[in-house]
């Protein structure tokens, strides 16, 4: 076929054209080099490994284009300082445990973990599926911050005591690292509560600075060292039936990321939680029996300590939300979500696994 001038110039005009558009194209995903700090040890693998995680999930799902670099608690600043730290420009994002935060806000615990609480599937159906989020956003957002939950340890243990624990009384002048508002129910006890971070805690404990300790679960405790001084380790963990971390940006951040990484850094934080509960409850199975056969005596709590915790903790909780109408708002909110999941789990899961433990002949 012949090819006439007249046919020529448009075709060589949309060359021009797409010539023109081609690096336009290009240029919609821009190059981003974030920073993301966090409160934890590079030597609580599983913990830190909640940002690599982030920041590697976030760098596939963009081509490369936005890459995060993870930074260990002391690298940039101390463990309890990422809130500040995001908040202040210092770092892009953050990535930590609310409870550290409560100074700032009490409400940041409901994003974090609760005595006599949810579990992590019950704490989940109540941020996507109940009013969890959008009530914490609005917390959030009095911080000028986004936060995502990113992480999650599940069930902990009670903690690691020198001493036998019998009666509530045992807890008075007790000085126990706890974070949260397990030391605000403690203290109802008449325990003395240390907020310390966790690379911290074996030397306080060898020290005799505190008399107790609880930190997640056998796995990271068993890296630790805690069993070497102190030897009891109470279950159940009625203080943390689940214990979240987030990932945290400034409002400005992220509102000046196109909506293309905002959603690679929503969906890498929904995959890291699930990947650290996955990965705590197979650690913490194989954790727990080496540290019964090091000499690790595993205690559980007495019924009446229980009890007493759980006053203690209503009372902690009716003494914020009197304080806080914010907190009530929430604290209103959560309980009535959590009346009807205890009730729902008792009658499925609960009873079932029950059941399935006592006929388990292996």
């Amino acid at each position: 076929m012949q090819t006439t001038r007249r046919k020529l110039i448009p075709a060589a005009a949309g060359l021009a054209v797409a010539a023109v558009a081609a690096p336009a194209i290009a240029q919609t995903d821009p190059k981003l080099k974030w920073r993301m700090t966090c409160s934890y040890p590079k030597s609580l693998d599983t913990l830190y490994g909640g940002v690599q995680t982030v920041c590697r999930i976030v760098s596939e799902m963009t081509d490369g284009n936005f890459e995060i670099q993870p930074f260990a608690a002391g690298e940039i600043v101390p463990a309890l300082q990422v809130l500040d730290a995001v908040q202040n420009g210092t770092v892009e994002a953050g990535y930590t445990y609310m409870g550290y935060y409560i100074g700032k806000h009490p409400a940041f615990i409901f994003d974090a973990s609760l005595p006599f609480g949810m579990t992590p599937r019950m704490q989940n159906a109540w941020m996507y599926y109940g009013n969890g989020r959008k009530l914490l956003d609005e917390i959030y957002d009095g911080f000028g911050l986004v936060a995502m939950p990113s992480g999650n340890t599940g069930g902990q243990m009670f903690g690691w005591f020198r001493k036998e624990l019998k009666s509530p009384a045992d807890f008075n002048g007790l000085k126990m690292r706890t974070a949260g508002f397990g030391g605000k129910v403690m203290a109802k006890l008449g325990a003395v509560p240390q907020q310390i971070a966790g690379g911290d805690i074996y030397p306080a404990l060898e020290r005799g600075t505190i008399d107790a300790c609880e930190w997640v679960g056998p796995y990271d405790d068993e890296k630790l060292g805690f069993g070497k001084v102190a030897p009891y380790y109470y279950t159940p963990g009625v203080m943390e039936l689940e214990a979240l971390n987030v990932v945290m940006v400034s409002k400005k951040n992220w509102e000046a990321l196109p909506k293309k990484y905002q959603a690679a850094l929503k969906y890498a934080s929904v995959y890291a939680m699930q990947d650290m509960l996955a990965s705590y409850d197979a650690k913490n199975a194989e954790a727990i029996a080496r540290l019964v056969a090091s000499g690790t005596k595993l205690s559980v709590l007495p019924d009446e300590i229980i009890k007493a915790l759980r006053v203690a903790l209503e009372q902690v909780l009716d003494e914020e939300g009197a304080a806080n109408a914010q907190f009530k708002k929430i604290l209103d909110d959560w309980r009535a979500f959590r009346a009807t999941q205890h009730r729902w789990f008792s009658i499925a899961d609960s009873r079932a696994e029950l059941a399935v433990f006592r006929t388990d002949t292996r």
